[in-house]
């Protein structure tokens, strides 16, 4: 018997088996939780009914977050489902291409910055807000966002997607004391870069490997199932003490000044 046993989880962002909110996902099965997922678009519905059917899941429900109509009616698909759900997932980003090359200064716009926290940061709170009917009188819920280290110090290229990050750590925080007598609990996790379909379209992202993976005190890059089992014990009652916080899944690179690894490179 799994940890989950007995919960439900929504996973909204899943996009591909080399996601994080996969890794999620895999470790949230395993260990016996229901999962649903959402998809975006009609390009990415096969896609992603795949992947439910890896988790025995056949509930699989459109949702674009920078529509609360859509936010709306994807609970209200849910109802026909299940009367109700433990386990909330949020893994979704965004923010214009042009945001995000060269310098921020040089590249922050009116409309990228909007874009970049409404879908980045917004929806989390959007999504938890409308799921609380749906979470209530459960024994005890959780909601859990992903998060990265250009939230608390700049990063090249990251540019607006820092301070859209920031703003979802926040969230976080203030979500966590509007929900936490409700007895459900909201975190984040920080992931260390990882090698995802989207990683790998950010300019510069191998160079940055390499640093990372010199600097970092396990001399690696993390996976999507090391997040993936952080994130399941975080939304599972072996976590119930546990609501506000930003956990790091990053190999120890967060709390790195100048390592070991680098200096060996002289």
């Amino acid at each position: 018997m799994g940890f989950l046993n007995g919960k439900r989880a929504l996973i909204v962002g899943v996009a591909s088996d080399r996601s994080i909110a996969w890794g999620i996902a895999k470790a949230m099965h395993r260990e016996g939780a229901e999962i649903a997922f959402t998809y975006q678009t009609e390009k990415l519905k096969p896609r992603v009914e795949k992947l439910a059917a890896h988790a025995d899941s056949d509930i699989v429900i459109p949702c674009d977050v920078s529509s609360d109509e859509e936010i709306d009616a994807l609970y209200g698909e849910l109802d026909n489902y299940w009367d109700g759900f433990d386990i909330l997932v949020h893994s979704v980003a965004f923010a214009p291409r042009e945001t995000l090359e060269g310098l921020y200064l040089d590249s922050v716009s009116r409309d990228g910055f909007n874009a970049a926290h409404e879908i980045s940061s917004y929806s989390f709170a959007a999504l938890g807000k409308a799921a609380r009917p749906m979470m209530a009188n459960r024994g005890g819920g959780a909601m859990l966002t992903l998060s990265y280290i250009g939230a608390v110090r700049s990063m090249p290229g990251y540019n607006v997607m820092g301070l859209a990050k920031a703003s979802l750590e926040a969230n976080v925080r203030y979500m966590a004391q509007s929900l936490g007598r409700e007895n459900i609990r909201v975190n984040g996790i920080s992931a260390g870069p990882i090698r995802t379909l989207a990683a790998m379209g950010i300019k510069g992202f191998r160079k940055m490997m390499h640093y990372y993976e010199k600097a970092v005190p396990l001399g690696r890059s993390v996976t999507t199932d090391e997040v993936g089992n952080t994130g399941a014990f975080l939304c599972s009652d072996l976590a119930s003490g546990i609501t506000g916080e930003i956990t790091y899944v990053d190999g120890g690179f967060n709390t790195v000044g100048l390592s070991e690894g680098l200096l060996s490179e002289e």
